[in-house]
């Protein structure tokens, strides 16, 4: 046994478990609304698909599974989203340009459909 210096006796240090990431969301909620009032192209149902998938996975403790389905859920209920919104907006915009252009060239072409009636009877006689 070696006693030439004197030695501290210290327990090692107690080690936790790591730090764990946050658990994923499962954006659940957000696929029920889409699912119910912006089914576009019945992405918002494909999205619910998705969120439930992820939920069981985070519940039976796949944290990689379920953060694959987590994205793919997000991903799908912006798509959901965003065909929802974007797309009656484009539309209303493209009708409302249609209409305007259709109301200026009517405008324009008003002079070559009418007849004018002259108040001289020169030309008859």
């Amino acid at each position: 046994m070696d006693i030439s210096y004197p030695r501290e006796e210290q327990p090692p240090p107690k080690r936790g478990p790591p730090p764990a990431a946050p658990a994923p969301r499962d954006h659940l909620v957000w696929a029920i609304f889409n699912t119910l009032y912006m089914n576009f192209c019945c992405l918002g149902f494909v999205a619910l698909a998705f969120a439930i998938k992820a939920r069981d996975r985070k519940v039976s403790g796949d944290v990689e599974a379920a953060r694959h389905f987590s994205s793919k859920a997000r991903c799908y209920n912006a798509l959901a989203t965003a065909g929802s919104v974007v797309l009656p907006l484009l539309l209303g915009a493209l009708i409302v340009t249609g209409v305007i252009h259709l109301s200026k060239l009517a405008q324009e072409s008003v002079g070559f459909f009418t007849y004018q009636f002259s108040g001289s009877d020169d030309e008859d006689q």
